[in-house]
Parts: structure tokens; sequence; C-alpha cells
């Protein structure tokens, strides 16, 4: 015994003094902001990380330091928006301390709220097999209730209710609480979608499935009246660590709180300059208010930016500072200086489109870079056809981010229903997307037949049958029904047996998919098929790199994929996103199109205060993705539904650094013909130290025809409300009306005969 304890002292020693080395290099990699946040390890912490900070790198160099400092790796969770963002963590940690580093849960809200509740699913009576919706699958449900309560369809819009039912979920209101809220509101709409809400929820009780935001409601509820759960997890994570603190909502907010509630050890991450999502229930109080919600806490500021020039956090910095609802800091950096961001006037989007093209070739000639390097963002999605079509033509390669994820295809959804079905039979939406598909004569009078009859008795349409000998049914739907019955009980019976890849496999051969679209033999069919064959390497992928290898786990896995999960950016192509699925991305090249008022910022939200400022924050998260070059363009004339609508520049060129061209009222300037032909014309300028990137000229004042005195993006001054840009106008004559964007904020309708303006 004394020699086995002689022989373990050395090895002790010596791991401790490893442990020691490793540590100090991990520390000597830091710069003093980041090292002070990383040995901040007791009691609450701010770290407001600028963009380009190295948030990820104190995050995982945290973690890191914690194990060596002898923390469990089972008492840290750390937690993130995109599983894209967890996995690169989870890999950067387990390099930092091999071995102990994957043990760490690092996970992004929703797929911890999963897996708590599964862990917890008996103690909160949840259906072990439980389904996640996710937001078509809602819709559809959405769409019954309102069949269902006899409400009118145009007035109840599905991604409208879905929204409200989801920020209902994010405010931590359940069904019957939202309806008390409608009734004290006097609310009549409000009412109806309460009896939306309460219906809805029934369905997905009775289907055993959750959406979205059950993965947070339930959860946080769990923690609030489950005392003994509570101390449970509080006591298992001593340490919580929360990335884009900035975007949680309520739900998330409260999560932290309860988690964290008894050893206070909670290191908040986050930029309030980047909070850019409260549409779908951000609160940038969270992080603005954190030092009152947890009094004596530490902060630290990360100030030192490793990604772009000089010249591009100037000119985001110039553009953010004009919020008042934020944390004062100053971005800085060592990088050798670049070239000021470019200005692009266009004429209309074509030659936006156009312009854009050619420079991304122009770049990529002259400074050898690939295609990946370039970027190109926008604030709506509409506008990335007129940007595809010019790309086509000049035969550039690109990948649009954000459209139909490989998940949504429908060659894919259908083998997923099959899968969803075996593991729950209660799911309707499964059962009617895939019992006639591929074909096998069900029609919609019968399944019309089937659901009146489940609705009837309170059961599942797969329930319903059991007894199919008592509905009046076709006998080619009878004869279909009982091979879709026998073959769905036939995989729930070899379900244990069976791999993931497997069961797909047999419903794949069993039901006869993919036979049929061979049969087909078109273009399409056969790219359907190549989209299976993906997904079966995908499923491969999963039961490879997964511990849980169920086909819970993996539907569940599926259904928390995002956007940019689905992306790469390791293909040689232009990337076309909006500006929201900008954010934690980088590239050497970035374009953001359609600056104009009314575009970006969008709508009304550039009269609104609290929205023109998350406005002016998601173009300073435009523009600090940019590493080397960044380009600001805008077009006078845009076709908006099919109109033609004249624009002026957006407000935030101007905050950039853009001096307007120097030019009179209502011209504007214009690059000579950049090709020597007959292409369209538009103005690139840097209007930083006086530079020009191409030759200008000044084109001669606009004549004064049917524009009369005040052309459209003419300045001029109103004797009450001061200094302004005309931005619509109407009219002729006496009846001349003019909308005037006031430089003070806000807008005003003027008839100009009356309004006593200057221009200037």
């Amino acid at each position: 015994m004394l020699a086995a304890k002689h022989h373990r002292r050395p090895i002790t020693l010596g791991r401790k003094i490893w442990y020691n080395h490793l540590m100090q290099a991990i520390l000597d990699q830091l710069n003093p902001s980041q090292r002070e946040a990383v040995i901040s390890t007791e009691n609450p912490l701010i770290i407001f990380a600028g963009a380009g900070t190295g948030k990820t790198r104190v995050i995982t160099y945290r973690i890191a330091y914690l194990l060596q400092k002898g923390v469990s790796p089972w008492q840290i969770l750390a937690v993130t928006f995109t599983n894209k963002a967890a996995d690169v963590m989870r890999m950067r940690v387990n390099a930092l301390a091999p071995g102990v580093g994957k043990s760490v849960w690092v996970s992004t809200f929703h797929s911890f709220g999963a897996r708590f509740l599964r862990e917890e699913a008996a103690s909160l009576k949840l259906m072990p097999g439980f389904l996640i919706y996710d937001s078509t699958d809602q819709k559809k449900i959405i769409a019954e209730c309102i069949t269902e309560l006899n409400l009118d369809e145009k007035k109840f819009k599905l991604s409208r209710v879905a929204d409200a039912i989801s920020r209902a979920k994010d405010d931590l209101l359940d069904a019957a609480s939202y309806a008390i809220h409608a009734l004290t509101a006097d609310d009549p709409q409000r009412q109806a979608i309460a009896a939306i809400y309460s219906l809805y929820q029934q369905k997905l009780d009775q289907a055993g499935a959750l959406d979205f935001g059950d993965l947070l409601m339930l959860p946080v509820a769990a923690l609030r009246d489950n005392a003994a759960l509570r101390e449970k997890y509080q006591e298992r994570f001593r340490y919580l660590l929360v990335d884009e603190y900035q975007d949680t909502n309520h739900a998330q907010y409260m999560l932290a709180k309860y988690l964290s509630g008894k050893h206070k050890n909670i290191c908040v991450v986050g930029d309030d300059d980047q909070s850019i999502y409260s549409w779908r229930g951000a609160d940038i109080r969270n992080i603005l208010e954190f030092e009152r919600d947890y009094p004596g806490c530490k902060m630290v500021k990360l100030e030192q930016n490793y990604r772009s020039t000089p010249e591009v956090l100037a000119a985001a910095h110039q553009v953010v500072k004009n919020n008042l609802q934020r944390v004062n800091k100053t971005i800085w950096t060592e990088n050798v200086a670049g070239e000021a961001p470019v200005f692009m006037e266009n004429n209309n989007e074509q030659e936006e489109a156009n312009s854009i093209v050619r420079e991304i070739e122009r770049l990529r000639r002259e400074k050898n870079l690939r295609l990946s390097d370039f970027a190109v963002f926008y604030r709506t999605n509409a506008q990335s056809r007129v940007l595809e079509d010019a790309l086509r033509r000049n035969g550039t390669p690109y990948t649009i981010v954000g459209t139909v994820r490989f998940y949504e295809r429908a060659e894919v959804k259908d083998i997923l229903a099959y899968l969803r079905l075996v593991h729950n039979p209660n799911d309707n939406i499964s059962f009617k997307r895939v019992v006639n598909t591929p074909r096998r004569g069900v029609g919609k009078s019968s399944l019309e037949i089937i659901e009146n009859f489940a609705l009837l008795k309170g059961v599942s349409l797969f329930a319903a049958l059991e007894a199919m000998n008592e509905l009046s049914l076709s006998n080619s739907a009878r004869k279909g029904l009982l091979e879709f019955k026998k073959f769905i009980e036939d995989m729930r019976l070899r379900r244990e047996t069976l791999s993931i890849k497997e069961m797909a496999a047999r419903v794949i051969s069993g039901t006869g998919y993919v036979a049929e679209l061979e049969e087909e033999d078109t273009a399409e069919s056969k790219s359907r098929i190549e989209n299976i064959n993906e997904l079966m390497s995908a499923i491969d992928e999963f039961e490879s790199r997964s511990p849980d290898k169920s086909v819970g786990g993996y539907l569940t896995q599926v259904v928390l994929v995002s956007d940019l999960d689905s992306w790469n950016n390791e293909n040689d192509s232009v990337t076309l996103m909006t500006l929201h699925l900008a954010k934690g991305l980088e590239f050497e090249t970035v374009f953001i199109t359609g600056l104009e008022e009314g575009l970006f910022p969008i709508g009304e939200a550039a009269f609104a205060p609290g929205e023109l400022e998350e406005e002016r924050r998601l173009m300073y998260v435009g523009m600090t993705r940019a590493k080397k070059t960044l380009y600001l363009s805008w077009a006078a004339e845009r076709r908006v539904n099919g109109k033609s609508r004249w624009n002026v520049p957006s407000r935030f060129v101007e905050e950039a650094g853009w001096d307007g061209g120097n030019d009179r009222c209502g011209g504007r300037l214009q690059a000579n013909n950049l090709s020597g032909g007959d292409e369209p014309r538009s103005f690139l300028r840097n209007a930083y130290a006086g530079r020009n990137k191409l030759h200008v000229r000044i084109p001669e004042p606009m004549m004064e025809t049917d524009e009369g005195a005040f052309p459209l993006g003419c300045r001029v001054n109103h004797p009450k409300f001061g200094p302004g840009k005309v931005f619509e106008k109407s009219g002729s004559g006496d009846d001349l009306k003019l909308v005037i964007v006031f430089d003070e904020g806000g807008w005003k309708k003027v008839i100009a005969k009356y309004a006593n303006l200057q221009i200037i």
C-alpha cells in the first residue's frame, strides 16, 4: 500500500506542474483585457466584447482555465445561439483541454432545453418520445385551428399568429395566461388569437409534441416551480457562460437566472451595439441592466479588434455612435491601414447589381482573391433576385444563405416524416404528409373521413386506423391504408434493433419512394434522389459522431439546425445573405446594398427611435463583417412591388462618412463609363482623405421640368423643423406635396406652397 501511494505522488505533482505550465501558456496568448476576463472566474461577470475582439477565444480559454483549476467539466455550462458556434467552441475547448474538454456541456439555448426536457421527461410528465415541431409544422396546426374555430383566414395570417404564440412563450405566457391578458386588454383580435393558442396547445399535447417556444418555457417553469429540480441543476452547473447575451429574450434571461441563482458564477458575453433581434423577442435591456440584476458584478471591455482595418472600424463607429441606448466603448486595432470604404451610387437596382459583379471580378483578378472572400448583404430577401440575375449572366458562382434549407426540401421532409411517425405515431402532421406519399390510393375525401372520426373519438389519425372497418372508405383507400399501417407497425417493432440509417433505408425501399422517382426519370427527380442520398450521408455522419444514436436524438438535431448551421464557405462562390444572418461571420470584402431611406432603415423604423437604433446596429454589424474592403451601395430608383420608387441615400451612408459628393441640389455624381462601352454608369467614390477610386465628374444641374422646384433628394430647410431631405413628392403646381425626412428625426408631409421651404 505504501509503495502504491509513493508511486502515485510523483505523477500527481508532475501533472500539477504540467497543468501550471499549460495554464500560463493559455494566459500568455491573451491581451490584458482578455486575460482579466478569463481569470475572473468567481461571482458575476459581464464582458462587453466589441466586433472582432476575440470573444469566442475568451469563452473557450475561460472554460479551459476553469478545467485547469480543477473544476469538473460537468459543472460548466456554456450556451450560445447557433449550433455552428457551439461546435466551434466545443472543438476549441477540447483542443485546449484534451480529454476533459469534450465533457463540457456546450450547446444552444434550445438544444439545452431539449436535452433538459428529455432527461426530466418523467418528472415533468412529458411523453419520452416527444417530437419537436418546426415553424412549418407549427403553421399547419395553426391553419387547422383557424378552420376549426371558423375564423377568417384573411384576418388571421399564419405567420402573424405563429409569431404571436412564439412571442407569448418567449415571455413565459402559456395559453391560459395569454387569454387573461387578452381579456384585460379588451382586444377582440388578441382574444381570437388566444382561442387559437389554446386549441393549438391542445393539439400539441395530443400529438406528444413541443414547439421551439416550449424548449425554453417548460424548463424555466420546471426550475421555477420545482425546488428540488432547481437545486439539482444549480449544483450541477456551478459555472454558467452565456454568449451573445444581448440577443437573449425573457425566457432565456430567466433560464440563466435560475441556473446561476445559487453560486452566482455567471459570465455573460455580448455587445449592445450588435443587438439586432428584437423582432424575435430579444431584449437589449438584459445586457444594459446586467449590473442591476447582479449587484457587485465585474465588467470587462474587449476593445481591441483583430478582424478589420482601421478605416472600416472608423466608419462603423461613426454610424453606431449616433445611438443613445448603448454602453460607451472604443474599438481600436493594430491592424495595418487599408482602403477607406467605397461609396457606390447607382441609377437603379440593375446597375447596382452589375456594378457589384464587375467590382468582384476586378478585385478577384487584381488581388488574386477567391470568390468565397466576397459577401453581398441586403436588408430583405427580395433584394437577392436582381443580384442573382447579374451573377448568373456573368457566370459567377454564388451561394444564398437563408433560402430553402436542406431539411426543408420536400423529399427530405418526407423521409423524416416516416421516421417521426415510427418514433411517435401520434404525430398527425407527419401522418398527413406521408399517408399517400408515395401514392397509395388515399385521397382527400378519405383523409377527411379519418380526420373527422379521429376528432370525434379524440384520438390520433394513426390510432383511428384501428377502427378502419367503421369508416366508409373505398376499397383502394382501405387497401392502401392497411399497407401503410402494417409498414409503420412493423418499423416500430424493429426500431430498437435497427440503426437510424437502416430505418431510413427501409423507408426508402419499403415504400418505393425512390423507385417512383426513378420512374419519372427527369432532371428534377434525379436531383431529389441526390438529396435523399445526401440525407443518408447526413444520418451516417450523425451516427458516427453523436453519443445519442437514437431516432429521437437525430430528429431533435435536425429540427434545431439553423440557416447558418447548414452553410459553409468552403465552396468557391460569392455569398449572398440578409444582414441579420451575417452576424458572427467575416469576409475579406463586403458589399452592403440597398442603402436607401425606407429600405434600410426599413419602412416605419426610420421614424421610431427604438427601431431606428436597431436598424443602425444592424448596419454596424454588416460593416464590421469586412476585414479589408467595404462597399456601401444604393440606387436612386428601385422597383418595389412592381412600381418604380425614387430614393434618397440612407442616413447611414452620410453617418459612415459620405459627403454627398458635393453635388448641387438634386444632382448626382456619376463615374465616367466604367468599361468604355454602353455599360450602365455608377458612382464609386472614396470619401475619406479626398481620394477618388474612380475619376468622377459633376453633371449639369437638373433641369426643372416636371420635377419642379424641389427635386427628390433635394436638401431643404423648414422654419420650424430645420434641415431635411425631400423623400417623396406628389401632385404639381399649387398642389405639390412633399414628404421630408428631417435631420433631427421624424418626417412631415407638407404642401410646398405653404411650407415656406428654402433649398440649401
